[in-house]
């Protein structure tokens, strides 16, 4: 073996039995190809049960794209024995550099996992000059079995959330443990089914349902009825942000009648859903000035606020309980239609609003995750597939064990 078999033999890390033939370079066709072979003799280790000092039965040609040689395509050529084991029966052994019926090395496959990332898969196929659906199975296959293996029995708090996978198609929703932060189960749709897909996988990663005691969430009914119906140990606390966002939704209705006798709140909107601190100095008197003339809106602007503060300074369940009650009264005198709309809608997610006191859960927990997400959708301009949205959102938002590169 000359010294350049022997270099690219140590920098692939081949050892006896297994020896490198020959080296071959085509500088027209921009390729490398690296020719592996066995001594003959050899004897392998099983694949299937690891059983040792098997016996070669035959031996087929393998091919697997490595990384680039410089700029140039790099191929490793194996002529691959199958073990004959007594326990087993024949089996093709699977080098350390590659994985069955991939066609790619572990270093190529961990390549292309680091750039998934970063750019689109169209991006990645095209720098690496192969098809965007061998890429995608690339980062499937490594995502399924990392998934796969992933532990939960320790998870007792989720958050439900969705997503679409494109501007108004299809949704995911996604779940979240509410402690680590991290996503532990994705799925297709935005209904009751979806909580039940998620206790059937639950189970296959160690997770037991009945240990699930809190769950965040919108007021979707469906998100609401699944639950009930299936993690039947979980009390549900609604996130504050979306009983404020419903809230704020009030707030501006009632500012849309009013625009109608009062031409000064158009173009008001915003100041009246920002918090007074949020405001710039010109947005503050420009509130100063339209409160005094704008009675209605002005009111239900306070209300939000002391419903905002009920959120922000009560920490006591008892007392939460007191100081809701109190608004909703205030919310009934009010007379105001919308406002009654919003104590109405109050009153009866009652429970799962004065749950926050007691568990502390909100989507904010959630934020990193959901950006992270916004990020994919716009990397990829959308996605078609959905089982590709969900692999991204997994690969992106759940830890994960994936080759490194």
């Amino acid at each position: 073996m000359d010294i350049q078999q022997q270099l690219f033999g140590i920098a692939l890390g081949i050892e006896e039995p297994i020896f490198l033939e020959k080296i071959d370079f085509n500088k027209d066709e921009g390729e490398l190809h690296i020719y592996i072979n066995f001594r003959r003799g050899a004897k392998f280790t099983c694949p299937i049960c690891g059983k040792k000092e098997c016996t070669v039965h035959d031996a087929t040609e393998k091919i697997w794209r490595h990384l680039n040689f410089f700029q140039y395509k790099c191929f490793i050529h194996f002529r691959t024995p199958s073990t004959n084991c007594d326990d087993c029966g024949v089996h093709l052994f699977v080098p350390e550099w590659g994985r069955q019926q991939s066609g790619f090395t572990i270093l190529f496959e961990a390549f292309v996992l680091t750039l998934a990332r970063e750019m689109p898969i169209s991006k990645i196929a095209e720098i690496v000059d192969e098809h965007d659906t061998r890429i995608w199975r690339i980062v499937a296959s490594h995502v399924n079995k990392a998934y796969s293996e992933k532990d939960l029995s320790e998870v007792t708090q989720i958050g439900i959330d969705e997503t679409s996978s494109k501007k108004g198609h299809k949704y995911v929703s996604i779940f979240v443990d509410m402690k680590e932060h991290d996503i532990v189960f994705a799925t297709e749709g935005k209904d009751a089914k979806t909580i039940e897909s998620f206790a059937e996988e639950f189970p296959k990663h160690n997770g037991k349902v009945e240990k699930i005691t809190e769950v965040s969430m919108d007021m979707s009914p469906d998100f609401i009825s699944g639950t009930k119906k299936t993690l039947i140990n979980a009390s549900i606390t609604f996130d504050k942000f979306h009983v404020i966002k419903q809230l704020n939704e009030a707030l501006d209705e009632v500012r849309r009648n009013e625009q109608k006798l009062n031409p000064l709140l158009k173009g008001s909107r915003y100041i009246w859903l920002k918090n007074p601190n949020n405001l710039t100095a010109t947005q503050v008197k420009s509130l100063v000035t339209l409160s005094k003339e704008n009675k209605k809106v002005s009111k239900v602007y306070q209300m939000k606020l002391t419903f905002q503060d009920i959120y922000r300074t009560v920490w006591d369940k008892v007392c939460a309980d007191m100081a809701i009650k109190k608004w909703l009264s205030w919310a009934v005198r009010s007379r105001l239609e919308p406002v009654k709309k919003f104590a109405k809608m109050i009153k009866s997610h009652y429970s799962g609003i004065l749950r926050f006191f007691h568990s502390r859960l909100t989507a904010g927990i959630s934020e990193g995750i959901n950006s992270r997400i916004q990020e994919i959708k716009r990397r990829g301009k959308g996605y078609r597939n959905i089982k590709n949205f969900i692999c991204m959102i997994y690969l992106e938002g759940s830890s994960l064990i994936l080759p490194a590169f």
